[in-house]
């Protein structure tokens, strides 16, 4: 990170300061305004730190006018390809992507840590069947640091590490655990000869009293869904993980107010919100009706999953979930299914519409992502489950990269006070 020259801030009366101006990689350069305040008293005023950068990090590289995201500077395009959801884990916490012997060795290490201690499975009983299963992993993944305290000194990176890798390794089971829970099905445990994603998805879906058949096709569809999910910079959850965490937190609180920032239905709960449009429309015969509603905004009805906060023109993501999409659709011989052909009819309006194509409110992921989850078996309620399973490893290769990081501080964001000025309090009697 070097300075790039400076901006001058004039301010009051003929006043002005200094402020150097630093350039990373790729990307916007950023004034630092450290040391704004000791100069002029005065703050900067950012709602949804829209133009504010929290943090230095050389993890998620986001270019929304150009529709490109890179993990680790690898394109997302890339590495949905030629590479299956553990590569893409070692990727984000180490740095590199594994060569053969590294990669065997990390999944036998996730793959010594991917049950939960039992009394933990007891835990999931003191929750009502029909909790939602996000209320369930809050709980559940905030309770871990009562049962593995052994390795909580986050000043050794040895300990980062290894709760790293637990967090990484039990999220599947503790996820298809909640799914279990709210169905009234036995728990399944995990198994070593399956990979990550198959393993997942024996958990959620086998029974005891029938063998269970893996698909290849639909494992790379879930393995796929999880690798395009597993970062995406600082957004409010990953900015949430990294508030909590400069307190000194424990990794797994941390991660615990990550899954409760990203239930928000503005955030994860997004394909989750789409897929609950799709059967409100009901049918394609009344898709004219609601993109009337869409173009109305006295309506009050939003049409979910087109257009994105960062993307301006189109969610690279997108692109290759519509393909996963098709795949498992067609796999399942599901291609004329209602849902389906619904979304559809609204992908080709919003790509034809001038109103849509004028705003650039293109189909995003969650458009699609939920068409897929919806095909392969999981439940609406579970889909931001598996939004806080994919994005864990993010979670926690942020975490780790700001408490390394020699600059970091407790965050304290500060504000413009609008309320009533000092007055004094009058005794009651006299009010």
């Amino acid at each position: 990170m070097q300075p790039n020259g400076k901006a001058v801030l004039h301010y009051g009366d003929g006043q002005s300061v200094e402020l150097p101006v630093l350039r990373g990689t790729i990307g916007p350069d950023v004034v630092d305004i450290r040391t704004l305040y000791g100069k002029t008293g005065m703050f900067t005023y950012d709602p949804g730190f829209l133009s504010t950068a929290s943090c230095r990090s050389s993890i998620t590289y986001i270019d929304g006018e150009q529709g490109v995201l890179l993990y680790r500077g690898y394109p997302i395009e890339q590495l949905a390809q030629h590479c299956d959801f553990l590569e893409v884990c070692y990727l984000l916490i180490y740095g590199e992507l594994p060569n053969q012997k590294q990669k065997e060795e990390f999944v036998a290490k996730i793959g010594r840590h991917n049950l939960v201690h039992e009394q933990l499975a007891r835990f999931y009983t003191g929750f009502r069947r029909d909790s939602h299963p996000m209320a369930v992993l809050v709980g559940v993944v905030g309770a871990l640091s009562a049962f593995y305290h052994d390795s909580l000194d986050i000043s050794n990176p040895e300990h980062r590490e290894i709760s790293a890798l637990r967090l990484i390794a039990k999220m599947p089971t503790i996820t298809a655990m909640a799914y279990k829970y709210s169905m009234g099905h036995p728990f399944v445990y995990p198994r070593n000869d399956l990979s990550y994603t198959a393993n997942f998805m024996r958990m959620m879906f086998s029974m005891p009293n029938e063998d269970y058949k893996i698909n290849d096709v639909l494992v790379r569809a879930l393995d796929r869904i999880f690798i395009l999910h597993a970062d995406h910079e600082q957004n409010a959850s990953t900015s949430t993980v990294r508030l909590a965490g400069s307190s000194g937190a424990n990794p797994f609180a941390c991660i615990a107010a990550g899954i409760a920032c990203l239930w928000g239905p503005a955030h994860g709960g997004a394909n989750e919100a789409c897929l609950n449009m799709l059967e409100e429309i009901g049918d394609v015969s009344r898709v004219g009706e609601y993109i009337k509603k869409a173009k109305d905004k006295s309506s009050g009805f939003r049409l979910m999953g087109f257009g994105h906060r960062v993307y301006k023109n189109y969610d690279p993501r997108a692109k290759l979930m519509r393909e996963t999409c098709h795949e498992v659709l067609a796999e399942l011989g599901l291609q004329n299914d209602r849902l389906f052909k619904l979304a559809m009819e609204l992908e080709r309006i919003a790509l034809e519409d001038e109103y849509f194509v004028e705003r650039k409110l293109y189909p995003n992921v969650d458009f699609y992502s939920g068409i897929v989850q919806r095909a392969l078996g999981i439940p609406t309620s579970m889909f931001t489950c598996i939004f806080a399973l994919a994005r864990t490893v993010g979670w926690v290769a942020q975490w780790m990269e700001m408490i390394a990081d020699p600059d970091q501080k407790i965050g304290r964001p500060r504000q413009l006070y609008t309320g009533a000025t000092r007055r004094e309090v009058v005794p009651i009697d006299k009010r």
